[in-house]
């Protein structure tokens, strides 16, 4: 009878739900990034297939791809987190199609500030100003990444409300949870890293949990802060 109880237990944590859950998890990450791929292709196969250092200028034109299927991409894990919801493609592309606009002009906006940071710093590099500015110019750039993303994660869930009300929102939350700001940066960093030197792993595999990752943690910055 002893021995008997620990294999209904095991039967219990192996039942239905739970491998149902698991292949849910799996099917969703699986289809989030194969979405992901689909929607910003343009990019994918400028940095997959060409050199980024010689056709920056097309990879720039192309990165605003990114704002609205990343804003789908959370709409899919806020989906799943709150009912475990697997209908990925419904879900995405019907938010790819309502954001697409903001999603875009936040991609546009962040792009168009990272390229002129980035011509900045090139321009100082080697200089004598250069130690005192390009610091400043590098935190500028992150900061514009972090309200992107931060406003991205909070697209789905704002209705209707002006854009301008969502980045000013992302950028004072993003600056005053700065540490939460600083592991987003992270573990974008090391998805791009993962993604350079592995695209196939990267983008097939550990996109989807590295951006949920973000996900949670820009919701949890974007909480409005409580009232003392």
């Amino acid at each position: 009878m002893g021995a008997a109880a620990p294999a209904r237990r095991r039967r219990t944590l192996l039942g239905p739900e739970t491998y149902e859950l698991v292949f849910g998890t799996v099917y969703t990450g699986l289809m989030t990034n194969l979405l992901l791929v689909v929607a910003c292709l343009p990019l994918v196969a400028l940095v997959a297939a060409t050199r980024v250092s010689s056709t920056w200028p097309l990879v720039a034109l192309a990165a605003p791809l990114l704002g609205p299927a990343l804003a789908a991409a959370f709409a899919v894990f806020a989906a799943f987190s709150a009912d475990g919801s697997t209908t990925v493609v419904r879900t995405f592309a019907r938010a790819w199609r309502r954001h697409l606009r903001r999603g875009l002009a936040i991609g546009a906006l962040a792009t168009a500030v990272v390229v002129v940071l980035a011509v900045d710093v090139l321009f100082f590099w080697g200089r004598t100003a250069g130690a005192a500015v390009i610091p400043v110019l590098v935190t500028l750039a992150a900061g514009a990444v972090v309200t992107a993303v931060l406003a991205l994660a909070a697209v789905p869930e704002t209705g209707d409300a002006r854009l301008r009300d969502v980045l000013l929102a992302a950028l004072v939350l993003g600056a005053r949870r700065w540490y939460v700001s600083a592991g987003v940066l992270a573990v974008l960093g090391l998805l791009v890293s993962v993604v350079v030197v592995r695209p196939a792993v990267g983008l097939g595999f550990a996109a989807a949990p590295l951006l949920f990752a973000v996900w949670g943690a820009c919701r949890f910055a974007l909480r409005p802060s409580p009232r003392v």
